[in-house]
């Protein structure tokens, strides 16, 4: 056998060697992960068309949802920058700051439920809530339906998204075409390809960051199509962070179903784009990632990661970054003489 001959089959058995590892982590991931689907996925109640999804995206950027008429549901979540709004906590009426960080709308239709404390069941339940929060948008649905039902253009895509239906123009209808909208907000990324075969999709960082991901265990409340936004866990499970990450005022869940049980726990933070959508946690009070991830391996694996392994986990989660949908911002129409006007007191006294 030739020296080149010999290399070559070298080559050829560590490529192979290297494949069949590739295989075993896949087929691993396979078991807590699923590959986001080519597809807009279909949601209860409210079937998805093409109608909807245009009133939905109107809806989505159109301020005078909001009893002032300055903010939109692009307001805290900018499809130019991961979905959210890149601060701490978003700012509503009146310039008000609100409790919590904004959660990206990107794969959002995957979550188990909406908001850090899965008060909203659904993206339909969730879209009316920062309409009729005094600190959000400060409208009623009273005020909203008269806004909608005074241009002509919105009558008419209502009727044309919801024909079976007397009144179409409706809050619910509202809700439900703005959910179609951002059921079809999927941002496919490498990890992706590399879960549907695709070996070189990801980096040899970003692998040996999946198999950390998995070996340290946080696929116990990262897994699923959005790596997140499924189950709910206790912020702190093994050592509780500062009041400086985890406010005291903030009793999470507990919240929602007034149990002792539910202080401080919070639906598990989908992954998806993590590396835009800094900052982090609830509360917004971490911007750098790898601390970020420090902090989540303290605080609920009760692991210290080396230097190397937090960028490595940093790697995989880069994988995550996927793909924006691309969006052509609609024009709106105009208002009547019969639209209400926009709220005075937007400014703070």
């Amino acid at each position: 056998m030739s020296v080149l001959r010999g290399l070559f089959l070298t080559s050829v058995a560590a490529l192979a060697a290297q494949s069949a590892v590739a295989q075993d982590l896949r087929t691993d991931a396979l078991d807590y992960f699923k590959p986001l689907p080519s597809t807009v996925p279909a949601v209860a109640d409210n079937p998805i068309t093409e109608e909807k999804i245009d009133l939905g995206k109107a809806l989505f950027f159109d301020p005078r949802l909001s009893a002032s008429g300055v903010f939109s549901c692009y307001s805290c979540h900018n499809l130019t920058t991961g979905g959210d709004d890149n601060m701490e906590t978003s700012v509503g009426h009146g310039w008000q700051k609100g409790p919590r960080n904004s959660p990206t709308v990107l794969n959002a239709v995957f979550n188990e439920a909406q908001f850090w404390d899965g008060r909203a069941d659904d993206l339909k339940a969730q879209a009316k809530g920062p309409i009729q929060a005094g600190v959000e948008m400060a409208n009623t649905p009273e005020n909203v339906v008269a806004t909608l039902s005074s241009m002509g253009d919105y009558v008419t895509w209502f009727t044309d998204a919801f024909p079976e239906d007397g009144e179409p123009v409706s809050f619910d209808n509202m809700a439900k075409a703005i959910e179609a909208f951002e059921a079809t907000l999927l941002t496919p990324a490498p990890f992706d390809a590399w879960l549907n075969g695709d070996d070189a999709a990801m980096t040899e960082d970003q692998v040996a960051g999946l198999g950390l991901f998995m070996d340290k265990g946080c696929v116990s409340c990262h897994s699923g199509v959005n790596i997140g936004g499924e189950g709910y866990y206790p912020f702190g499970l093994v050592e509780k962070p500062g009041a400086d990450i985890l406010p005291e005022g903030d009793r999470g869940r507990f919240a929602v179903t007034d149990t002792v049980d539910d202080e401080y726990v919070f639906r598990a933070g989908p992954l998806r784009n993590i590396a835009l959508t800094a900052p982090y946690f609830h509360s917004g009070k971490v911007w750098d990632l790898k601390v970020a991830v420090q902090i989540m391996a303290e605080s609920q694996l009760g692991e210290v990661l080396s230097d190397g392994e937090a960028d490595q986990l940093v790697a995989f989660l880069g994988a995550l970054t996927g793909d924006m949908p691309e969006i052509v911002t609609p024009v709106l129409p105009a208002e009547t003489a019969t639209t209400p006007r926009p709220s005075q007191d937007i400014l703070p006294n």
